[in-house]
């Protein structure tokens, strides 16, 4: 995964250019920064980007954010559900599935609700929910 300091989301597919977009709920995948900065002591060969999430966020929990609205610069998520760890990612790291599997750690998917350009150091919030419309 190469990164990236901006992305354009499209609404109801994903970010434009990323793999995996347009499926009708996980169109974006979300880890949090603070999971990898606590992973390196007992894994130091893992990387965020073993895990091939879309976006990185910091400062915020995504654990059961369930029909949250997450909202990353003018981007609005609805999130969908639990990023399940897979045997990729204990290819490329020993351990680092049974790392991820607990508490969410391996982040979450969502659904992009509105066109917006995101980029790195935008402000991440949870938002009211308002009217989503159910999937």
């Amino acid at each position: 995964m190469a990164r990236q300091e901006r992305a354009t989301a499209i609404e109801n597919v994903g970010l434009d250019g990323c793999e995996g977009g347009g499926h009708k709920w996980r169109q974006v995948t979300v880890i949090e920064k603070e999971v990898f900065d606590r992973l390196k002591a007992d894994l130091p060969d893992s990387d965020p980007a073993m895990r091939r999430a879309n976006v990185m966020v910091s400062g915020i929990r995504l654990e059961e954010c369930r029909d949250k609205i997450l909202q990353i610069g003018g981007m609005r998520l609805h999130m969908r559900a639990e990023t399940l760890p897979c045997n990729l990612m204990e290819e490329q790291c020993p351990g680092l599935q049974a790392a991820l599997a607990p508490d969410w750690n391996a982040g979450a998917f969502g659904k992009v609700l509105n066109d917006a350009e995101i980029a790195v150091g935008d402000t991440v919030a949870w938002v009211d929910a308002g009217e989503v419309a159910a999937d």
